[in-house]
């Protein structure tokens, strides 16, 4: 499902001061006080804080994020809530965002969240399409962003809801928001016992929420309304998404999948064991000097589009989060490769509306300049992106939280097995290294190994990089794109690349591969490391595993032998408490951090980062669901 261009918000104010949108013709809140009626209409229609009391979790879904004043509302009485829940879950929808200097100017009126609104605004995301994450307050308040309308998108959100602040402009004014199928989306997903507020009283309003079995009372409004309408969900249909009970997990890999995934468990309150074959984390397909992060635009959109997206901004957030991590935001200029792939990436520019943060099309002259070096063509240039170390991110990850992060290096995991206390993680020897209600998957090719992995058809992607000396060639301040990638120097070397093979098995370095990588850099840079002697080049090979669709393979674990001809992807029988994190290919970097937020919040049963049809896109019983079908059909 493409996405359209976000259109920012249009925000001016009334004499009084008072914000108003002129393309709604509705003010954004009350004259008589923002804050004073956030509180009554939200807070005290949904009985907050006291129903998020002493519970785990708890998951508001707001149709409206406006100014950010619900939010900041919340927030604060959360913190300011002795028997706050453990992690406070906040899903807000906006089809016209506010741009960044926009939020800042209208929380000003508004002094008692100055504090909250300056952190908001510090991780407030660029306007692209889609759903953003923003983890606040150590990871115990989670703002998850939709930029998109509300009618459409509130399919694709996969969450179980605690309390609903139904917000937005008045019905008359913006009536798809309060229509009939934005009621029964949300209906479906509304968790045992979910509540509502809203300031509007309008029929159509109250007959489509009583049409999806909220039942609904009159409760006294805030000034100068009289009245306000507040709900609860009459369905008795069972809690879908209970959180876990004991938080203990394993994590088989310590390269950048597994590591990350250990860190959002961390993060998330769990106990975790990371055991990891190689002498050190960070060795594998994840020991490279260093790669490349960026998104990758396409005029459709596809689902490789959305993904590095969303994968890109992802990582940004966790690198700013972990000093430690090495890496360095220089930007990536990608250069068409002639002049039919220099018109795509016009087009595709043009298409998807990008805010030129994230990706701006540059003409022939302007790359030149940002190369410092002259070249015959445009192309895409990300002034955010960069390169990044993987082995410094994989082990900053694993140390940010030590008192939960046990990491035992040289260990050889030969087998899974379910015991009744759980899974146990065993040696070649049978003898138990580690044990745990939870395994995670994240060994790349070495999953093959293990039975309950075997099925899985994934491919291990041969692929050589090339050490050039620094002092060899001309400074290179840029990550360059075109044909293969060159990095900037880091430790006295610049790194160039990288082949790739298929079924090919070799671990050695080879000499055509440093040919070959360097004949792929003269058709970039003419020139550039003419000097060098292939024969004298140092490099590193590794083996990055590949899916046959060239998506992530993230999700709970199938047993494959239970899958039937008639199989659907939500039916399929899943192995307890058995997950996996594979299949990243050449992207690991870029979708690390999403796939990890992604995977731990299906354990949790927390609302999900990404759309339903990407996570089904990355469910590991796909494969299961289409060879299934290819069988009925032959």
């Amino acid at each position: 499902m493409a996405s359209m261009p976000v259109q920012p918000a249009r925000l001016e104010f009334m004499p009084d001061g008072t914000p108003f949108s002129p393309a709604f013709g509705d003010v954004y809140h009350s004259i008589h006080g923002g804050p004073a009626q956030a509180r009554h209409v939200f807070l005290g229609g949904n009985d907050l804080p006291q129903r998020w009391q002493d519970r785990k979790r708890f998951v508001i879904l707001e149709t409206g994020f406006g100014l950010g004043l619900n939010f900041l509302a919340t927030w604060q009485a959360w913190r300011a809530d002795a028997r706050r829940c453990r992690r406070l879950h906040f899903i807000s929808i906006e089809k016209h965002p506010l741009t960044a200097p926009d939020l800042a100017g209208a929380q000003q009126a508004w002094p008692e969240f100055a504090d909250l609104a300056a952190t908001l605004r510090q991780h407030w995301p660029p306007l692209t399409p889609g759903i953003h994450r923003l983890h606040l307050d150590d990871d115990r308040v989670i703002l998850t962003l939709v930029f998109a309308d509300a009618a459409s998108q509130l399919r694709e959100v996969d969450a179980a809801v605690d309390a609903f602040y139904l917000d937005g402009f008045a019905p008359a004014s913006n009536p798809e928001m309060w229509s009939l199928p934005v009621c029964k989306a949300l209906a479906r997903l509304a968790a045992p016992g979910a509540t509502l507020a809203t300031w509007s009283l309008a029929r159509p309003v109250r007959d489509a929420l009583a049409a999806v079995e909220f039942a609904l009372e009159r409760r006294p409004g805030f000034a100068p309304r009289r009245e306000m309408l507040a709900g609860h969900f009459r369905s008795r249909r069972p809690d879908r998404r209970p959180p876990p009970g004991e938080r203990r997990a394993i994590v088989v890999g310590a390269g950048i999948a597994g590591s990350t995934v250990a860190h959002r468990l961390a993060a998330s309150g769990w106990e975790v064991a990371v055991l990891e074959q190689a002498a050190a984390p960070g060795q594998g397909a994840s020991g490279n000097l260093a790669g490349m992060l960026r998104p990758l635009p396409s005029p459709d959109d596809n689902r490789i589009s959305r993904l590095t997206r969303a994968g890109y901004l992802a990582t940004r957030a966790l690198l700013q989060s972990l000093p430690a991590a090495r890496w360095s935001p220089c930007g990536v200029l990608h250069l068409a490769r002639d002049a039919g792939h220099e018109a795509q990436q016009r087009r595709a520019v043009e298409m998807l509306g990008l805010p030129p943060e994230v990706v701006q099309f540059v003409a022939a002259a302007t790359a030149s300049a940002l190369l410092e070096r002259p070249v015959d063509s445009g192309g895409w240039w990300f002034p955010g992106g960069g390169w990044v170390q993987p082995p410094s991110l994989c082990r900053a990850a694993l140390a940010a939280f030590p008192e939960r992060i046990t990491v035992r290096c040289a260990v050889a995991v030969d087998a899974l097995k379910w015991a009744e206390t759980g899974w146990q993680a065993l040696a070649a020897d049978g003898n138990v290294l580690a044990e745990a209600p939870v395994v995670v998957m994240a060994s790349g090719v070495a999953a093959a190994h293990f039975s309950q992995f075997a099925w899985l058809p994934q491919i291990a992607a041969r692929g050589q990089v090339s050490h050039l000396p620094a002092t060899a060639t001309p400074p290179l301040e840029i990550v360059l794109c075109k044909h293969g990638y060159a990095v900037p120097a880091v430790d006295g070397h610049c790194l160039i690349g990288a082949t790739l093979s298929l079924y090919d098995d070799e671990a050695g370095e080879r000499l055509d591969d440093h040919r070959a990588n360097l004949a792929q850099l003269e058709l970039t840079l003419p020139g550039f490391a003419a000097a060098i002697d292939p024969g004298q080049l140092a490099g590193r090979v590794g083996f990055r595993p590949l899916s046959p669709d060239r998506l992530p393979i993230v999700g709970p674990v199938p047993a494959a032998s239970a899958a039937g001809i008639n199989s659907r992807l939500h039916s399929l029988p899943r192995l307890p408490g058995l997950w996996c994190a594979q299949g990243y290919g050449t992207r690991g970097i870029t979708w690390s951090a999403l796939m990890a937020d992604l995977l731990v919040s299906r354990i949790e049963g927390d609302p999900l980062p990404l759309e339903r049809d990407l996570v089904d896109a990355l469910d590991p019983g796909r494969f299961l669901v289409r060879c299934t079908r290819r069988q009925v059909r032959t």
